[in-house]
């Protein structure tokens, strides 16, 4: 591993003081390892310790294989560093079940994913992702997660400010200089200089005036990092409240216990949490949160629609479509290109205009197409919650099947039965294969195919 910046250092003793040779020496010492499990598709027996400050999360003592492991590759669980799951601890007093909440930078997904679970099937998460190559695996997270309530977007935050005031949470993980992450990045040590970090507030800043356009009046805000250092922290809350004093207020008061060694700062109406590594079991993170003043003017506003994506299926369709799924009532129907997706009811409406006024590269749950009147699936439904397991045929195989399963090898035929079959290991959802003969075909994504493992 690469010595520490010696900038990044003079600057921790400045911050630290004494306790800096304590958190060097943790930098230097291996990363614990946490994970959260997905609270509508995780069935296993209970594991690993928990993360105190989120009922999902829960530590290993030894970091598996991830990539071979079945639960984490059916959407079980996410991998997500612990102190990244305080996000929970911070909304679960704020009521956003069913609400709207805006992921300003989310890819990879660990908090989109979480904030999915916290709105459930009835909410709606809007997961921007500025760079197209990360919004695309941020989409295959979302489709393995498997809630079918958010939309992942490729766009400017300037395009998603067009929604003013469209939030009950906007929360920003913003770009920075990676502090937080050394202990397990040497990328992070060699690219790391004091000028990043004055870079990295200044963009930080552009894209809070962004999000804070979206936010509802009474909405709440989290800025977050994974970095230590002042100047894009405290820093970037105290510019806020310079630009925006008058407009925020104290969201509900979060208590935190002693013994959790999470460091409470507060700067103006914000209550800030930063995670230092020789005090928690934790990467480095640090995280605010202030409300909107309730009493703020303005209204909400959707931009008008510049081309018209999403078409209601037509009745036939409807009719197939229920089939797959549970609960289809909750649920509305809709082509896009030349596949059929299902969405949550209750926002069917805002999704659309979303879809006709941004870059939406995944939303809702891709069913498939319709053929003669039948649906011929495809992989996402499969990961889906709302997926019927009533309505083909499902082989629970053993776990090297599954592998070459995901490997995309040959599998023997005769485990399935003729036509469509979902593929299952240890109870979870793989995907789908369908049996011609004495051959099968295989629908695994290319994209999340197990490749020299």
């Amino acid at each position: 591993m690469l010595p520490l910046p010696q900038s990044f250092v003079d600057s921790m003793r400045n911050q630290l003081g004494e306790q800096t040779e304590l958190l060097i020496e943790a930098l230097n010492t291996e990363s614990p390892v946490s994970v959260r499990v997905n609270p509508q598709k995780w069935h296993g027996a209970d594991f690993g310790t928990p993360v105190p400050w989120c009922e999902w999360g829960r530590y290993l003592d030894v970091r598996p294989q991830f990539t071979l492991d079945i639960p984490f590759s059916a959407g079980g669980y996410y991998v997500q560093e612990a102190g990244s799951q305080f996000i929970a601890h911070i909304l679960k007093r704020e009521g956003v079940e069913g609400g709207k909440i805006l992921d300003m930078c989310a890819a990879p997904g660990g908090k989109t994913t979480l904030y999915s679970a916290l709105v459930g099937n009835r909410g709606l998460v809007l997961a921007n992702e500025y760079v197209r190559n990360r919004a695309n695996i941020l989409a295959d997270n979302v489709r393995k997660w498997g809630l079918g309530n958010v939309v992942v977007t490729n766009c400017d935050p300037q395009h998603i400010a067009a929604f003013e005031q469209w939030a009950d949470v906007v929360a920003v993980d913003a770009p920075c200089s990676g502090e937080g992450m050394f202990r397990k990045d040497e990328t992070a040590r060699a690219e790391w200089t004091a000028q990043s970090v004055v870079m990295c507030a200044a963009r930080q800043m552009d894209i809070l005036r962004q999000a804070w356009k979206s936010l509802k009046a009474g909405g709440v805000l989290i800025y977050s990092t994974c970095t230590f250092n002042t100047t894009e922290d405290e820093g970037v809350l105290e510019q806020m409240t310079a630009e925006w004093g008058e407009e925020i207020e104290p969201s509900t008061e979060i208590t935190v216990p002693e013994q959790w060694g999470v460091e409470c700062v507060k700067v103006g109406d914000f209550q800030g949490f930063r995670f230092f590594p020789h005090r928690t079991k934790s990467e480095g993170f640090f995280v605010a949160v202030a409300r909107k003043r309730r009493d703020v003017g303005g209204r909400s506003v959707v931009p008008k629609p510049r081309k018209k994506i999403m078409t209601d299926a037509p009745k036939d369709a409807v009719k197939e479509l229920s089939k797959w799924v549970v609960n289809p009532e909750l649920l509305r129907f809709a082509v896009v290109a030349d596949s059929y997706y299902a969405y949550p009811a209750e926002y069917f409406e805002t999704i659309r205009s979303l879809a006709n006024s941004l870059t939406v590269i995944y939303s809702g749950v891709e069913m498939g197409q319709i053929f003669k009147g039948k649906l011929k699936p495809e992989w996402a439904l499969s990961q889906s919650v709302w997926y019927n397991r009533d309505v083909v045929p499902t082989v629970e195989v053993e776990s090297e099947v599954a592998l070459d399963y995901m490997r995309k090898k040959d599998i023997p035929a005769q485990l399935f039965s003729e036509g469509i079959n979902l593929v299952c290991s240890e109870g979870y959802a793989l995907g789908f294969i369908k049996r011609i003969g004495c051959r099968v075909n295989n629908n695994y994504p290319n994209s999340l195919k197990i490749n020299n493992l």
